[in-house]
């Protein structure tokens, strides 16, 4: 099967295609190689996944099998899935992405939950005013702006290209009036704010720089270094949020970070040192590594 072109003059259908696909990309040790060959065809033919298998004996024109073929080269070349389709799925919305940003991941949903918890329990009337830094794709507070309609939004990036996707997603799922889109490294932008933050939240750098070449190609090859380095020891980022957040938040407000699986005690001796906060809090992700680390400035 290997040695036989996917443009070959014998019938390709849907099921062929995909069996075949699949099998390539297992030998080209591709990860999870079903599903990406089942999302790449489906993004082909422009049809859902389930439609791969109600029409599995409809056959490919020549053209779908030359696009789907260029799709297939570039996923051997390690290039994500969701780069090659333009789109990534998180908190059920689906976002637009590039290589201008990170690809949204599960594990960033914890960081939704983990807020939107904190917020649940405020009983106040009064909207919050919630700031998320490094908003990339805009995936963060576009999933809490979904669930916290009577809030208010506040989302910068250092990127212009990356607020200009973060923009349109917004426009896509109808909340681009519920989020105000700033250009700036962390905190910059909001030196002269008059009104401090009930919640500041962010998915900063945390690969220590050494490692990022040791990540898998799909990471270190193509998504954005800005997004991924945190310097020699990781740190470096989250430092500098812990150290400025708690003078842009209220009395009592509340600060999220998501965190790399073996940074726990590192980020609670930086939280220790700069004695601005209380009401300390470290969560796993679904894998059972801290993944958000949440704190309350002290009064």
């Amino acid at each position: 099967m290997q040695k036989q072109s996917i443009t070959g003059k014998s019938q390709w259908t849907i099921l062929k295609t995909l069996n075949w696909t699949t099998s390539y990309f297992k030998t080209n040790q591709i990860e999870n190689s079903k599903l990406s060959a089942e999302i790449l065809l489906a993004n082909t033919l422009n049809i859902e996944r389930i439609d791969l298998y109600l029409k599995y004996d409809q056959p490919l024109s020549n053209h779908e099998l030359k696009k789907f073929k260029t799709l297939i080269k570039r996923r051997i070349n390690r290039e994500p899935v969701a780069y090659i389709t333009g789109k990534k799925e998180f908190w059920s919305m689906p976002l637009k992405v590039t290589m201008d940003v990170l690809i949204p991941r599960p594990e960033t949903e914890c960081l939704v939950e983990a807020a939107l918890s904190l917020l649940s329990e405020k009983s106040t009337s009064v909207p919050n005013h919630i700031l998320e830094l490094g908003t990339g794709s805009g995936a963060v507070t576009l999933a809490l702006a979904s669930m916290r309609p009577n809030d208010f939004f506040f989302s910068s990036d250092r990127s212009i290209k990356a607020l200009e996707l973060a923009r349109k997603n917004a426009a896509a799922h109808k909340l681009d009036k519920a989020v105000v889109f700033v250009a700036g490294k962390w905190f910059r932008p909001f030196n002269d704010i008059l009104f401090p933050f009930d919640m500041i939240i962010s998915n900063p750098p945390y690969i220590l720089t050494e490692d990022i070449k040791r990540l898998q190609p799909e990471i270190y090859k193509y998504e954005p270094l800005i997004a991924l380095d945190g310097g020699k020891d990781g740190l470096f980022h989250i430092k500098q949020i812990i150290n400025s957040a708690h003078s842009y938040l209220k009395e009592e407000g509340r600060l999220l970070l998501e965190i790399g699986s073996a940074q726990k005690d590192g980020v609670q001796k930086i939280i220790d040192q700069c004695r601005h906060y209380d009401e300390i809090l470290f969560t796993k992700d679904y894998s059972g590594y801290y993944r958000v680390v949440q704190m309350r400035k002290s009064k």
